[in-house]
C-alpha cells in the first residue's frame, strides 16, 4: 500500500475516532483487516457532513459549491483518475476492493445537498425519501464489508438499521438541528400533537419540553424502535466475525432511546448519551456473545406499521 493511501486511511480513522465514539468502539470488534474499510466509509460520510454542517461561516451557496467541488473530485476518482485529497483515496480503494455500488454514494451526496436547502419534511414518507440517501445506503455500503451468508436477505435489515440509527440521531439532536435551521420531525407529526416548529424553538430556548413535545418524542421513539425491530433479523445473517461489532452498535444506539425515555422524553433538558462505562460493558458482552444468538430489540415490542 502506498504512503498516500496509508495516510488517507489514517485520516479516515482519526475522523471516526474523534466524531463517532460509539461506532468507533464497535468497529474495534471487527477483524483487523475490515476496520480500515469501515473507517473509510465513515470518513467519506463525515467529511460531507462537515461541509454541510460545520461551515456555518459560509453562505449556503458557498457550502453548496464546496460540496459540489468535493463530489466532482470523488467522481473523478471513480473514473480512475488521480485525486488530490486527504481521504478520498481510501474511499475509492474500499469501493474498488468490495465493488461497492456507486449509486449508493451518489444518493448519499444528493441527500447531503438537500440539507443545504431543505429545512423541514411535510410527512414521514418525505423524511424516508431523504433518509434513503443519508442512512439506508450506509447500510448497503457496509454489507459487503461485513459479509453475509445471505446478502439478499440481509439487505433490507441493513437498510432498516440505517434508518434506525439516523432517526435515533434526529430524536436526540432536535435542539442542535434547530440551531442549524432544520427540523427532522415531520410537520404532520407535529400537527398531530398540536405543535408547531415555533413550539420546538421555544422549548429549546427554555431547555425544557412541554407535555405535548414529550408525547411527540415518545411517538418518534416508538417509530425508531420499529426500525430496530426490522433490522434485528439481519444481524445473525452477517459473517460471524462481524456480528459482535454490529450487535454492539445496535445496542449502544438503541440505548440512546432508553436514555431519552429515562429523562421523560425531554430532549431539550440535556443531550441523551450512553455513558462510556456502559458502552464498554456492552462491547464486552457482545464480544463474548456466540454468533447467531438472538438480538434483543430496544424498548417494548413494536408494531412494524409504526415505520410507515
Amino acid at each position: 500500500m502506498s504512503a498516500d493511501l496509508t495516510a488517507a486511511y489514517e485520516r479516515c480513522r482519526e475522523l471516526h475516532k474523534r466524531h463517532g465514539r460509539s461506532y468507533y468502539l464497535a468497529t474495534r470488534l471487527l477483524p483487523a483487516w475490515k476496520r480500515r474499510h469501515v473507517h473509510a466509509l465513515y470518513g467519506f460520510t463525515r467529511y460531507a457532513d462537515e461541509i454541510v454542517d460545520r461551515t456555518g461561516d459560509l453562505t449556503p451557496g458557498a457550502r453548496k459549491a464546496q460540496l459540489t467541488e468535493w463530489a466532482d473530485r470523488f467522481t473523478t476518482g471513480l473514473r480512475g483518475e488521480p485525486v488530490d485529497d486527504p481521504l478520498l483515496p481510501a474511499v475509492l480503494h474500499t469501493i474498488a476492493v468490495f465493488d461497492l455500488d456507486r449509486r449508493d454514494f451518489v444518493a448519499f451526496l444528493q441527500s447531503m445537498a438537500m440539507d443545504l436547502t431543505v429545512t423541514s419534511y411535510p410527512t414521514y414518507a418525505d423524511l424516508l425519501d431523504y433518509m434513503e440517501g443519508s442512512a439506508a445506503v450506509i447500510g448497503t455500503m457496509m454489507l459487503p464489508i461485513l459479509g453475509s451468508r445471505d446478502p439478499e436477505a440481509a439487505r433490507e435489515p441493513a437498510r432498516q438499521l440505517g434508518f434506525a440509527f439516523q432517526l435515533t440521531n434526529f430524536i436526540r439532536d432536535v435542539a442542535e438541528d434547530l440551531e442549524r435551521g432544520r427540523t427532522y420531525l415531520p410537520d404532520a407529526d407535529l400537527a398531530a400533537f398540536g405543535l408547531t416548529r415555533e413550539d420546538l424553538v421555544a422549548a429549546a430556548a427554555r431547555r425544557r419540553a412541554t407535555p405535548r413535545i414529550r408525547e411527540l418524542i415518545e411517538y418518534e421513539v416508538t417509530r425508531a424502535q420499529a426500525h430496530y425491530a426490522a433490522a434485528a433479523p439481519g444481524i445473525v445473517l452477517l459473517d460471524p466475525g462481524s456480528q459482535s461489532c454490529i450487535r454492539t452498535a445496535y445496542a449502544v444506539y438503541g440505548g440512546i432511546l432508553d436514555e431519552v425515555a429515562a429523562q421523560s422524553y425531554d430532549v431539550f433538558a440535556k443531550r441523551a448519551t450512553v455513558p462510556g462505562r456502559r458502552r464498554l460493558a456492552v462491547a464486552a458482552r457482545h464480544l463474548l456473545a456466540p454468533a447467531g444468538a438472538p438480538v434483543a430489540v430496544p424498548g417494548p415490542p413494536t408494531d412494524p406499521a409504526a415505520i410507515s
